[in-house]
Order: structure tokens, then C-alpha cells, then sequence
């Protein structure tokens, strides 16, 4: 279980938002590893945080995402390791056809980097909401799907991502957060954290505000006498399969939280896997089949979605309730 004690030298390492935390470590790494690439989109900050130290390893291909893909594939055909920066919703659906064939079949060694995941574009409206991309990208063969919870945990999954064989998605948002962590832990890709211990329901969460919300809720429902685990997965492809499975017979059931659809994410993953390893109460929190289409900042509007620690506390409440662990269903309250 982590702690929750906050150093104020922690604090200041990680302070800001997960982006400039990435772009920090991006640089020390490529000063290490000439064989590190850069690869823009126009995306603003990169060319004064890195291309103003390392002109020759960054490349800016411009708002082109389909040619940034296909340029970093023949540079890790080559040799290199780039990292690929664009939005998600970019990523994920412009560029999708270069990612699969040129990337993911030939499984070549590009990190694709992706900023204003889920709602964080709350600003720009739906063109720029990325509410699907964990779907597509954790169906290709291939690919590592990774979401940082907040700025330390984006730094350690830089480091732990960077030398991976295979091609890597990296899901981040757009400003800056609440630290999780407080203190230094072991990041391993594929392994969940246990942020908080619990043996009535679980909260399986991705992503800051989702793992944020789930914190909240654990404290909530402590008060109210139910005692909450709080699973952080952080890698959603592979997936924990084993903290899930211990979560199904050790709880009442599992709430999935995630900054996405509720169709095909984080919550679609946890049904699929369990509906084969260990059947169990599932309600799954996130976007509704639907754009969104309201005007706000990022919390407002996944708080309009249910990603809040109030509605979780609820809908634990219910699943608690139902008391009849080891039986199927699957259900979403939004």
C-alpha cells in the first residue's frame, strides 16, 4: 500500500503537470542515448525544451500525423528510438492505419506520446476529445497501453518504457494535477498498485482525476464503516490479470474509473478478463455512449460522467448490497 505522506522535496521534483514532468525526462534520457529521437507535431514547448539542446535528434513534421507516424517507424527500422508526440485523438484515429501497419505489425520500437487524453481538451469539443483511443490502441497486437496516474509516475514510466522491445502507448492529459504518490515506489509495466487496502469492493481506476476520484472514495467510504481496495492500473495493456483476479475473490465486486468510454477502456478490459478468470459484480464508471458535447474545464466534465468520489461512494453502496460474490453481472450507473 503507498503511503500518503507528501516530502516537499517530492512535491518539487514532480511539480507541474505530467506533460512538462515527460519532457524533463525525454531530455535526460536523450542526452544519454543519442539514439533517442524527437518527433513533433507542432505541438508547442518541445522545440524550446528539447530541440533548443539536442537540434539534431528532434525532427518537427508538422500538424501531418499520419507522415510523423510513418517517419518514426522507418527511424526505429534504422536504429533509433523515437518518441512520437502529437493529441491523442491524433493518434489514436488520424494516424491510426500508420500506427497499426507500419508500427504495431512490424513491431518496431516507437513510443507514441499522447497528450489531451479523454476530456483534458475540454476547451476544443469533441474533434479533440480522445474518448476512444484506449480501445484502439489496446487491440493492437504488439502494443504496451500505458496512463500515468500523475507527474512521478510519469517520470518512472518514461524510464521503465524507453528500452522496450515493441511499440508503446503512452496516454497523457493536458494540465497539472494532484500528486498520487507521495514517495518513491517500485514501477514495474504491468503490475497494478495497491494505493489503499480493502476487502468489502474494489476500485479499479486509470488515469489522475479517475485515480484521484477513487482515493476520495475509499476515504468516504471508510466513514461509512466499507472498507475499499484501490487498484491503480497503469498499464492497461498488458493487464494485471492477477490483482484483478485476487480483487473478484477478495471483494464483493469491482467499480471500474476511467477518464474513456465506458465501452472497450479500462472497464471493458476488467469485464473481459474476468468474465473468464473469476465472473463478479462489475459496474463501470466513465463516458457514456455519447460525445460530449458540454463546456467546461477537464474535472467538470468527467465529474458530469460520474468520475467523482460522491458517485463512486454511491455506487459502491449499491454493489456492497448485493452481496452475492462469485456470480456474474455486469453493470454501468453513469
Amino acid at each position: 500500500m503507498i503511503d500518503n505522506a507528501i516530502s516537499s522535496d517530492w512535491a518539487t521534483l514532480y511539480a507541474g503537470a505530467a506533460g512538462d514532468v515527460y519532457r524533463r525526462s525525454l531530455l535526460a534520457l536523450a542526452q544519454q542515448d543519442a539514439r533517442v529521437y524527437c518527433l513533433d507535431s507542432d505541438m508547442g514547448g518541445l522545440e524550446t525544451s528539447f530541440a533548443a539542446h539536442l537540434p539534431d535528434q528532434y525532427v518537427d513534421l508538422g500538424i501531418a500525423e499520419a507522415n510523423l507516424m510513418t517517419v518514426a517507424a522507418a527511424l526505429a527500422r534504422m536504429g533509433k528510438l523515437p518518441f512520437v508526440n502529437t493529441m491523442a485523438a491524433f493518434a489514436s484515429a488520424r494516424a491510426y492505419e500508420q500506427v497499426k501497419i507500419d508500427i504495431a505489425y512490424n513491431n518496431l520500437p516507437v513510443r507514441i506520446v499522447a497528450t489531451h487524453s479523454g476530456l483534458s481538451a475540454a476547451h476544443l469539443g469533441p474533434t479533440h476529445h480522445a474518448q476512444q483511443d484506449l480501445a484502439a490502441m489496446r487491440t493492437l497486437p504488439n502494443m504496451t497501453v500505458l496512463i500515468p496516474a500523475d507527474a512521478a509516475e510519469t517520470a518512472k514510466m518514461i524510464a521503465a518504457a524507453a528500452y522496450l522491445p515493441g511499440p508503446v502507448y503512452i496516454r497523457l492529459g493536458r494540465r497539472a494535477t494532484k500528486l498520487v504518490y507521495q514517495c518513491d515506489y517500485d514501477f514495474v509495466i504491468g503490475q497494478a498498485v495497491q494505493l489503499r487496502a480493502g476487502h468489502d469492493v474494489t476500485i479499479v481506476a486509470t488515469g489522475a482525476y479517475p485515480v484521484l476520484a477513487a482515493l476520495g472514495a475509499h476515504d468516504q467510504l471508510a466513514a461509512l464503516g466499507i472498507s475499499a481496495r484501490v487498484l491503480n492500473i497503469h498499464t492497461l495493456k498488458p493487464l494485471d490479470v492477477e490483482a484483478l483476479v485476487a480483487a473478484a475473490r477478495e471483494t464483493r465486486g469491482l467499480i471500474t474509473v476511467e477518464d474513456h468510454s465506458i465501452l472497450g477502456g479500462l472497464g471493458g478490459a476488467v469485464a473481459e478478463t474476468l468474465s473468464e478468470c473469476f465472473p463478479t459484480h462489475i459496474r463501470r464508471i466513465g463516458i457514456s455512449d455519447t460525445f460530449c458535447d458540454m463546456v467546461g474545464d477537464h474535472q467538470e466534465l468527467v465529474a458530469a460522467y460520474g468520475v467523482t468520489p460522491r458517485h463512486i461512494t454511491t455506487v459502491a453502496q449499491e454493489l456492497c448490497l448485493l452481496n452475492l460474490p462469485g456470480s456474474w453481472l455486469v453493470a454501468y450507473k453513469v
